[in-house]
């Protein structure tokens, strides 16, 4: 039950950034840090950035079947300590951040 509400959390990230998302010229990669700190995820910037874009492309070519697989990928590289719940929020920051069209991903995991 507690990951439903995760995943459930992770999607909510997901959606209200997309939804309500204004033009702007600001850093995406900066952004994306700055809401890794709401849920105390800290690190290198370029780095966290670097692993959100990999877990996309991890999505994209299949290499990561579902939400719960990804996870579990940036569970490994992220720092000792965070948690599992923590890397599904990575996971939902960094799909609204750099691969919006990977929403679905979320969504199937959160009705499994």
């Amino acid at each position: 039950m507690k990951v439903m509400k995760l995943i459930a959390t992770a999607v909510t990230a997901v959606a209200a950034p997309v939804v309500l998302a204004a033009p702007s010229h600001a850093d995406v990669d900066t952004d994306f840090a700055n809401q890794l700190h709401t849920v105390g995820i800290y690190g290198p910037r370029d780095y966290n950035a670097w692993l959100g874009k990999i877990a996309c492309k991890r999505l994209w070519t299949g290499l990561d079947g579902d939400a719960y697989a990804s996870a579990a990928f940036l569970h490994k590289n992220l720092p000792r300590g965070t948690d599992q719940g923590q890397a599904l929020q990575f996971l939902g920051f960094a799909i609204a951040a750099y691969c919006p069209e990977q929403i679905g991903v979320l969504q199937r995991a959160s009705v499994q």
